[in-house]
């Protein structure tokens, strides 16, 4: 007897929230951050950022909720992340307002672990829902693809070029899918309908991440406004 929709639902709500405890570790710090009188404490909020974030994965790698090898994917997108923030903090993309310790090139060394917090979902979900890519385009089409749009986001070219952009990811991928397992039974989903979800919901952890100080786009400047759409 098939399994009541709301039951897989349920069972794969539970899986994506397990993804995403480093993630929602670091919203917690930032939350904290604002909360705490780091202050009058003489603590910068940047540096306790990076000492929570630090703390945070001891523990998860100490209690085996992340393998070693999943905590080696957090680090190299740590590394590369800081690397993309410090160009772009550069170009003037967005700052990092507050003064920290732990501030180099004008980034603070915790923004890495944002990045990182991608790297802990997908090492997560990948493993918890022991997923599966098929039908992907060969593998000299996706290294130019991977170029192509690390070059926009270094260039930040015009909307055109990112539409161009788009469309070529959209008709590399059209047959490509993912197939997943939740509570023991197999799902399979376009791929670029995964794409579109989770780039809804990086627009919404945007939001509510720069709504919380972890940095300042331009137009925010003045005071917090939504990320806009484009981003």
């Amino acid at each position: 007897m098939p399994r009541p929709l709301w039951r897989t639902l349920w069972h794969f709500t539970l899986s994506q929230v397990a993804a995403c405890t480093f993630a929602f570790a670091v919203v917690a710090l930032l939350l904290l951050s604002r909360t705490l009188p780091l202050a009058q404490w003489g603590v910068p909020r940047y540096d306790f950022l990076l000492l929570g974030c630090l703390l945070v994965q001891l523990v998860l790698v100490a209690i085996r909720f992340e393998t070693v090898r999943e905590a080696g994917v957090i680090l190299l997108f740590h590394l590369l992340g800081f690397l993309l923030e410090a160009f772009k903090v550069a170009r003037g993309g967005w700052t990092y307002p507050e003064d920290a310790w732990s501030k180099v090139l004008d980034v603070p060394l915790y923004a890495g672990f944002m990045y990182a917090s991608v790297g802990s979902y997908v090492a997560q979900a990948w493993r918890r829902c022991q997923l599966q890519v098929e039908g992907v385009p060969p593998l000299r089409i996706q290294a130019a693809l991977i170029a192509v749009t690390y070059l926009h986001f270094f260039l930040a070219p015009s909307v055109v070029v990112r539409l161009g952009v788009s469309l070529a990811l959209v008709l590399a991928y059209r047959r490509t899918a993912v197939t997943f397992t939740v509570a023991g039974e197999a799902h399979r989903m376009p791929l670029l309908l995964a794409f579109v979800l989770i780039g809804g919901f990086v627009y919404l952890a945007e939001n509510l991440a720069t709504a919380l100080g972890a940095w300042v786009y331009p137009y925010q400047v003045g005071g917090w406004q939504p990320v806009a759409p484009a981003k």
